[in-house]
């Protein structure tokens, strides 16, 4: 019995060292959004901006082994995580991040919310994440090629109407009218510079 005594006693003299098997208080967690919000996602091409958020605690320093659950709507303009699933729970990493990784848009357009709630030794955070599906998105090669096209047919525009005006008006004091016509030449279009 005394040899127990004196084991217990050791084992409580043991200083403390947060890490091996408990998590250190955090106070509060702050969820940072770091990547997708506001983002267009292209449900033709079924790609989606992947939501990348940070955990930190009081002193502003990242939280890795965070536990992350990023929910979607289950009804209308969503998306989804693999297997169709609605929600999804990340661990962060060393740097206190974590990625919806998989994520797919579904083919109802318009925006939605991706709720998002961070827990860590008892503390917790939520953010949320706004989202857009659309067929086309701004940047896509759709929306550059249409631009090009507006673009060639007004320096076409720009140049019959210069032309008009320049045989209309290059006659001087002749009395003599003759008829001018003008025709459109075929342009090229290249690839992207």
């Amino acid at each position: 019995m005394r040899n127990l005594s004196w084991l217990l006693a050791g084992l409580i003299a043991l200083p403390f060292s947060p890490g091996a098997s408990a998590q250190a208080p955090v106070g509060k967690l702050s969820l940072v959004i770091v990547e997708g919000d506001g983002a267009i996602n292209n449900i033709r091409q079924r790609t989606a901006r992947e939501p990348v958020v940070e955990v930190r605690d009081d002193n502003h320093r990242p939280v890795a082994g965070a536990l992350i659950l990023f929910e979607t709507p289950t009804h209308g303009a969503s998306a989804e995580f693999p297997a169709g699933a609605h929600s999804l729970s990340v661990t962060t990493d060393s740097q206190g991040r974590a990625v919806a990784r998989g994520m797919q848009p579904n083919t109802v357009k318009g925006q939605y919310q991706i709720h998002i709630s961070a827990s860590y030794a008892g503390a917790t955070a939520t953010a949320v994440i706004t989202q857009s599906n659309a067929v086309a998105g701004p940047g896509t090669s759709a929306s550059a090629g249409s631009g090009k096209i507006i673009a060639i047919v007004a320096i076409a525009g720009a140049a019959l109407a210069g032309g008009i005006y320049w045989a209309t008006h290059t006659g001087g004091g002749s009395s003599t009218n003759s008829a001018t016509t003008i025709t459109a030449g075929t342009g090229t279009v290249g690839a992207p510079h």
